[in-house]
């Protein structure tokens, strides 16, 4: 059974820095494509940064710059380390894999979600 599992939410205030955690069990992480996604109160859920199986790496325009997506095969676990953070960051952050590339806003398989939260 393919699970995903988001740590590394919380508060922090604007400027400062974040490391999601998202580990894999179930399948192996190098043969799927990876990513981060965040839904807001009252918006939609919109990719943040997605990762392929060649290493090839995507992101938001409103990340960008700020935000580095990264997955570590040998420990079976992706990361986005985001720095800079501004309150519209706020959001429940969300792990997602698919077996097809790009991957695709209706991924295959979610974590849970973790939140973070961005003061001013």
């Amino acid at each position: 059974q393919v699970q995903l599992m988001e740590s590394g939410g919380g508060s922090v205030q604007a400027g400062g820095s974040l490391r999601l955690s998202c580990i894999v069990s179930g399948y192996i992480a190098s043969r799927y494509s990876m990513g981060w996604f965040r839904q807001a109160p009252g918006k939609e859920r919109e990719g943040v940064a997605a990762i392929d199986t060649d290493g090839t790496t995507g992101y938001d325009d409103s990340v960008k710059g700020r935000f580095t997506i990264s997955k570590d095969n040998a420990e079976n676990t992706l990361y986005l380390q985001m720095n800079s953070l501004k309150p519209e960051d706020t959001a429940m952050y969300y792990c997602a894999a698919d077996p097809r590339s790009p991957l695709p806003l209706r991924s295959t398989y979610w974590g849970q979600g973790t939140q973070v939260t961005v003061s001013s």
